[in-house]
Formats: C-alpha cells, sequence, structure tokens
C-alpha cells in the first residue's frame, strides 16, 4: 500500500497545504508507522506522520522512536491532531474488527476529518503482508477497491477474498458486484495460463489488460500491474444494497 500511495496517488501529498499523514491503528508494534514515514520522505521531504493508537502502553512502547516528522499519540478515528485536517488517513486491519453495522459511522467520522483532497485508506492484509486489499475513500465518497498479491503466494486471484475489507467482505456472494469481479479476475487468470512458463508477471499483466478489455474500469496501468497490484473503480464492486 506505501508503494502505491507513493505512487500514482504522491500528486495527493504534494498537493497537500498540511502534508500531515496518520497511521491509524498502527498496532502492537510502530513499525508501520516508521516505514510509510521513510517511503513518504521521498515524496515531500516535510511530511508529518503520526502514528495513532487506542491503547497507551503501546504508544509509550512508540515513544523512544519519534524524530523530526514522526510522532505517536493516544486516540482513534476521531483523529486528535487538535484541529488540523490530515492528507491522507491510513487504517489498516482496524475496521475489520468491527461489526458490519459499525464501518459506515468510522468511515464517516474519517471523512468528515480530512483535508479537501483527503483520502482514508481503509485496508486489510494477512499477517506477513502477501494478500493485501484497500479501499480509496475521498471526502465525497469511495474511489476504488485495490488488490496486491506476492507473486507466487496465491493459485488464484480470488483468494484475497479473505482479505477483503469490512465494506465488502459479506457482500462476496453471487449476485454481488464484487463477487462477479473477483470471479472474472479468476477467469482472466485462467485464460492467460499459456504465460506461466514466462512466470507470474507476465500472466498477471495478461490477466489485467482482459479486464481492461473486457470493459471492467481497471484504473492505473501496467506499471502498477506488474507488481502484483491491480486497481478497479468503486462503483465496479458496491454493494448492490
Amino acid at each position: 500500500m506505501d508503494r502505491w500511495l507513493a505512487g500514482p496517488e504522491a500528486t495527493r501529498l504534494r498537493r497537500a497545504a498540511d502534508p500531515l499523514v496518520i497511521d491509524l491503528g498502527y498496532g502492537a508494534a510502530p513499525t508501520t508507522a516508521v516505514e510509510l514515514h521513510q517511503r513518504l520522505c521521498r515524496v515531500r521531504a516535510d511530511v508529518e506522520v503520526i502514528g495513532i493508537e487506542i491503547e497507551p502502553a503501546r504508544v509509550a512502547v512508540a515513544k523512544p522512536l519519534e524524530r523530526p516528522g514522526l510522532s505517536f499519540r493516544q486516540g482513534g478515528f476521531e483523529i486528535p491532531v487538535s484541529g488540523r485536517r490530515p492528507a491522507v488517513v491510513r487504517a489498516f486491519n482496524v475496521l475489520r474488527q468491527y461489526p458490519e453495522s459499525e464501518f459506515g459511522a468510522a468511515w464517516d467520522t474519517v471523512r468528515a476529518r480530512l483535508a479537501p483532497g483527503g483520502l482514508f485508506i481503509d485496508g486489510t492484509c494477512d499477517e506477513i503482508g502477501r494478500r493485501a486489499t484497500w479501499i480509496a475513500v475521498a471526502p465525497e465518497g469511495p474511489l476504488s477497491l485495490s488488490i496486491s498479491l506476492r507473486f507466487g503466494a496465491f493459485a488464484r486471484p480470488s483468494e484475497v477474498a479473505e482479505r477483503l475489507p469490512k465494506a465488502l467482505i459479506h457482500h462476496n456472494i453471487p449476485g454481488e458486484p464484487v463477487h462477479r469481479y473477483l470471479q472474472a479476475l479468476d477467469r482472466a487468470w485462467a485464460d492467460a495460463a499459456p504465460l506461466a512458463a514466462f512466470g507470474y508477471r507476465q500472466r498477471w499483466l495478461a490477466m489485467c489488460t482482459s479486464m481492461h478489455d473486457a470493459g471492467w474500469p481497471v484504473l492505473d496501468g501496467p506499471s502498477r500491474w506488474r507488481l502484483g497490484e491491480v486497481t478497479v473503480a468503486w462503483r465496479a464492486v458496491a454493494p448492490s444494497a
């Protein structure tokens, strides 16, 4: 996700009046916030990353790692940043713990705090980061769904279904758009099987090209696809109810 944020979405950070980025719910160790700061400094040198955790003990563990542009504090979806409006808020493996009936309220809370043109990233990944999905949410609403898979760590793209964000995971059933999308990815992946002899990357590129040619609103392009990543416009996967 970091490389996506520092890649096709980097313009948002470069144009931000206040380059404030929030790593919300970073977990037992502050590794993700530290890495996010390192990577986004290459996009904008004056970026400020704040790691926010609800558990005071986790904040205390992270405090010794503070440095210019990186700090930690206690809080939740209310984003305690003294009236500032962040350019980016990232919450990975946070809302998956909530009931489906509650994620919408969390989205609304964060969206209301974003700067104009800001982005809320609601994502989920497995324990070692080889399967990840995230929804990009702007102040006006969701924009896209991204899937990122490590080559060699899956047999079919739809295996990522167990890591869909809370907004979609319970809608991966026949008749729902996200289910149709994952099934279409599997078919395109199967059709590209003859390219397996040239490696996973070539097969994935062929799959993404086929999806695009079939009319799916696939975003970005080969430079992203070759990384094992594919992003589709939200309208293609938004729940029907």
